[in-house]
């Protein structure tokens, strides 16, 4: 049976979720306060990432955590105040990075990392954006030898429990690929599976266009207020009324006022980022996406030019932009990469919703009839929002999901 939805947010969390209610049926509205994809989804490398089984952890080891405690890294800066403002849902963070609570977390995490090809490829097909993608893996380069064996230790655990494929190279091997690097570099693991996008946000418009296609209806409007209204909702927008039998909330970090305001608890922080476009010098030539992983940057060959994005900053959503952490990434890249100057008239900043568990909530908001949640992705967003909303539109059609939902139930908070 048909059901009038309206999908709160146009990231590709709440794009897909839309798409996949569209393709069953569903007379949908997707709206957001820009245009699909201009917000995380925009900023981000662009990698579908189906080798990314492990989630990021708090690190926990005594070295680490004396590295980062400077706050000049180029993989991690944090703001004090930041850290006051949520010290509770990082320090759940913290213990949930212990190796017993990990160890419970990561093979439910993979069960939706391992969907993330199976789950864009037909959203691809329909919005006829092959063009923007590429299917060559990327690599993670490394400076040390032990570094790099140390990783390659938990990529060979993930091939055999999770699928992952990859190959490594030695430092010659990545020459021969790469030839416009320089540095002294160990080698290379080239992680054969997941896909490129060499326009993020692009991606997402496509997708977009593809939910009016199914017969959806994409608004640009900033919503202004949410209530329920006798069996349904009621969402007040900037242009006018929207009202469904059932509402999504995929408005990533945005989604936590308005959830508060519903009398919801769910502990979600941020971590933000930043990228820049570069041109090339001369006639050097990058050919994969590459991440310098001892150092936390990673430089992606895309349409706008090459673009650097930066590791975590644990800050407040809408601090102002602190450009420290990637001014330090563009002085290490230089020297690994003949970066030209810079394209764009300003750096990119975004946040990525995270949950200290590090999984997504994806399900019915506890005691809230008709309200469904898709948000709290972390750093995967963009590789995990086609499989969000295949799942979400099982759950919401009454269909046994493909996967056990349990562990990303918003009451498990």
């Amino acid at each position: 049976m048909s059901h009038e939805i309206v999908v709160m947010g146009a990231g590709m969390v709440g794009v897909s979720v839309a798409w996949h209610l569209a393709r069953r049926g569903h007379a949908v509205t997707l709206v957001d306060r820009r245009e699909p994809g201009r917000e995380t989804s925009f900023g981000n490398a662009g990698i579908i990432q189906r080798e990314a089984v492990q989630p990021y952890a708090f690190p926990r080891d005594l070295a680490t955590m004396l590295r980062v405690l400077p706050n000049r890294r180029v993989d991690i800066r944090y703001r004090p105040a930041a850290m006051v403002q949520s010290a509770e849902p990082l320090l759940q963070y913290w213990r949930n990075s212990a190796p017993k609570r990990y160890a419970r977390i990561v093979p439910e995490y993979a069960s939706l990392i391992c969907l993330s090809l199976d789950a864009h490829a037909p959203m691809v097909e329909a919005a006829g954006a092959e063009a923007l993608v590429r299917r060559q893996g990327w690599l993670e380069l490394y400076r040390s030898q032990a570094a790099m064996a140390s990783r390659l230790g938990d990529a060979e655990v993930n091939a055999e429990r999770f699928g992952v494929r990859y190959r490594a190279l030695d430092g010659g091997e990545l020459a021969a690929l790469e030839p416009d690097l320089a540095g002294d570099l160990a080698g290379a693991i080239h992680w054969q599976q997941p896909w490129t996008v060499v326009d993020p946000g692009a991606l997402v418009q496509a997708y977009a266009r593809s939910v009016e296609a199914l017969g959806g209806r994409v608004q640009q409007a900033e919503v202004t207020g949410i209530a329920r209204q006798g069996e349904g909702w009621r969402v007040s927008t900037a242009a006018g009324v929207l009202k469904a039998e059932q509402l999504v909330m995929a408005m990533g970090p945005w989604s936590r006022d308005w959830m508060a305001d519903l009398g919801l608890d769910i502990p979600l922080f941020v971590k933000r980022g930043y990228h820049m476009h570069y041109a090339t010098s001369g006639s050097a030539r990058l050919g994969h996406w590459v991440m310098d992983a001892e150092v936390g940057y990673l430089l992606a060959p895309m349409q706008a030019g090459i673009r650097l994005t930066t590791g975590a900053e644990l800050e407040r959503l809408e601090a102002p932009a602190h450009l420290a952490q990637l001014n330090a990434a563009e002085r290490v890249a230089r020297q690994l990469f003949p970066l030209g100057e810079r394209l764009d008239p300003a750096p990119w900043k975004g946040a990525r919703p995270c949950t200290p568990d590090m999984k997504p909530v994806i399900g019915p908001a506890p005691g809230q009839q008709g309200l469904w949640l898709a948000l709290g992705h972390g750093h995967q967003g963009f590789t995990l929002g086609p499989a969000t909303g295949r799942l979400l539109a099982q759950m919401m059609d009454g269909e046994r999901p493909e996967i056990d939902m349990a562990p990303f139930r918003a009451d498990r908070f």
